[in-house]
């Protein structure tokens, strides 16, 4: 059995040592091979080079259970959350994560996975109520909606790239956030790469 231990971090300026000592002494408690997961990256997006390697080592058989330190480190929208515990539940992995005591294999942890699909769908109503606030607002504001006129050039302004961030924090997609700031997709995405990452 090979255990997947997952390490997160929001940002460069962090590192993972304050989530290793409980790790290495659970693993120690196993006597288990154990393969480690890095990430410096917001727990907002689930499209992280480490959790996607994480991933296409359990999707090959090569990770049998997966291990935290805390529940947030693996993500922090329940909808994201629900949807890798989903997919560890169909490919017969185990998970556990050591602060909240979550594991996936007793009982009591697929009672809170349960409640993370409650709350997931609660996330996806409030998303949906905030993104409509936006448009309303934005056209309030007299900015124009579905595209602009040919020949005019949309400019990347400091208040846009706090508004990009801002909205994608509140867990608005960046095909959204594109269309509601004016910019191309690919825009919001260079400026969450290269604005620092909030945890």
């Amino acid at each position: 059995m090979t255990i997947g231990i997952y390490l997160r971090v929001s940002s460069t300026g962090q590192d993972t040592k304050s989530q290793e000592p409980d790790l290495r002494t659970w693993v120690k408690a196993q006597g288990c091979e154990v393969k480690w997961y890095r990430d410096k990256f917001t727990g907002t997006t689930m499209d992280r080079p480490g959790l996607e390697k994480l991933l296409a080592d359990a999707r090959q058989g090569k990770v049998t259970k997966v291990v935290v330190w805390r529940l947030d480190r693996l993500g922090r929208t329940a909808k994201g959350l629900l949807t890798l515990l989903d997919e560890f539940q169909q490919l017969g992995i185990g998970f556990v994560s050591l602060r909240e005591g979550f594991d996936l294999g007793t009982p009591a942890g697929r009672l809170m996975a349960g409640v993370l699909a409650s709350v997931a769908a609660y996330e996806t109503e409030v998303r949906k109520e905030r993104q409509l606030a936006g448009i309303a607002r934005a056209k309030e504001e007299g900015k124009q909606w579905g595209g602009r006129k040919p020949g005019t050039r949309i400019r990347l302004t400091k208040e846009k790239e706090k508004l990009i961030q801002q909205l994608f924090g509140e867990g608005v997609s960046k095909s959204a956030i594109a269309r509601m700031v004016g910019l191309s997709r690919k825009t919001v995405i260079r400026v969450l790469q290269t604005t620092p990452a909030r945890d």
